[in-house]
């Protein structure tokens, strides 16, 4: 059945207030009803508008202006949506404004416009599929120019984004639904992601991946192209146990604060690991390949994982050495580091 619009939720399901937001935040019934109704109205849990609070507590941000977006996005790992908090566009370019060496930005240029129709399905807000057909006209990419100076003197970082690349997807990981608003606004959304990329060209250390760029994206994708680890040595061992599934509960996840690649990353291990049941060796290896925050995140990551059902352990094992490639890519994140 074609479709050219998204259906609405018109059952009220707003977060009741936590005693954190009043004794933590100082909150009012009043301002948790502008949050949960205006701010964030679409909002599922309380614990991540705490989180959307304590960002932006951190950051010493107003959060009543928006400076940061609560994302749903796809997590292989638990199976289903979970919230996450990103800053906006305009959280990012406040960013580069507070360096004090932001020196302007050019307005978008565009590409040619393309016509493409979608056909597929996406969930509603009642969680139920629906089947759409729709046709966008989209410029093919824009480019936005991001000035700072350097040196003394003002220098110019442009990138390139990709519509068909960027664009955020309704129906999961394997739907190509534009969503509703990348479908109303096929260039403004656009715009910022071209704002986001040069800014973070620009400004590599002080700003990160935008809101906007992240919506209908997958948490923890294949970083098979991250880490590449043969673990066939060990995987002769290990014998399966067959343990009944635990059912797995969404959890909000603070994906602002992790770099994309860290996340890809550890999911490939985990996995890994599992295949070969080599949870000694894992542990020996993150504890030389991370350090940090980076560190914490991977071990919290492999004791969850360890605490699922999986393969009986093999003790005594050592990880085999890296391949040249995850070597290079070793290297590269110590030097921006």
């Amino acid at each position: 059945m074609a479709q050219n619009n998204f259906n609405k939720n018109t059952t009220d399901t707003r977060p009741a207030m936590p005693d954190a937001a009043k004794h933590t935040y100082g909150l009012t019934e009043q301002s948790w009803k502008v949050l949960t109704e205006v701010t964030f109205p679409t909002a599922k849990t309380a614990e991540v508008i705490l989180m959307a609070l304590d960002y932006c507590k951190t950051r010493k941000l107003d959060i009543f202006k928006k400076p940061v977006h609560i994302v749903p996005m796809w997590s292989k790992a638990l199976g289903c949506n979970v919230e996450t908090v990103w800053p906006s566009i305009t959280e990012i370019q406040t960013t580069a404004s507070r360096t004090g060496v932001w020196a302007g930005m050019d307005r978008p240029v565009w590409g040619p416009d393309v016509t493409k129709t979608f056909t597929g399905r996406y969930k509603d807000d009642n969680e139920q599929w629906q089947d759409i057909d729709v046709s966008v006209t989209f410029p093919e990419w824009v480019a936005v120019t991001v000035y700072r100076i350097v040196g003394g003197k003002r220098c110019a970082f442009t990138e390139e984004v990709y519509w068909l690349e960027a664009y955020s997807t309704a129906g999961g990981k394997n739907s190509q639904v534009p969503t509703a608003m990348w479908i109303k606004r096929p260039k403004g959304q656009l715009a910022k992601c071209g704002k986001a990329a040069s800014l973070r060209a620009a400004f590599p250390e002080e700003c990160g991946y935008a809101a906007e760029e992240m919506e209908g994206k997958i948490i923890d994708i294949d970083g098979s192209d991250v880490i590449d680890i043969d673990l066939s040595a060990e995987s002769a061992t290990a014998a399966p146990v067959q343990q009944p599934q635990a059912e797995v509960k969404p959890e909000v996840i603070d994906a602002s604060k992790l770099d994309p690649k860290l996340i890809r990353a550890v999911e490939t291990l985990i996995k890994r690991t599992k295949d070969a049941n080599a949870w000694a060796a894992a542990e020996e290896f993150i504890a030389s390949r991370f350090t940090g925050v980076d560190l914490i995140y991977a071990r919290a990551e492999l004791d969850k994982a360890k605490r699922q059902p999986a393969l009986t352990h093999t003790e005594g094992m050592t990880m085999p050495p890296l391949s040249a490639k995850d070597t290079e890519l070793s290297k590269a994140r110590q030097a921006l580091r």
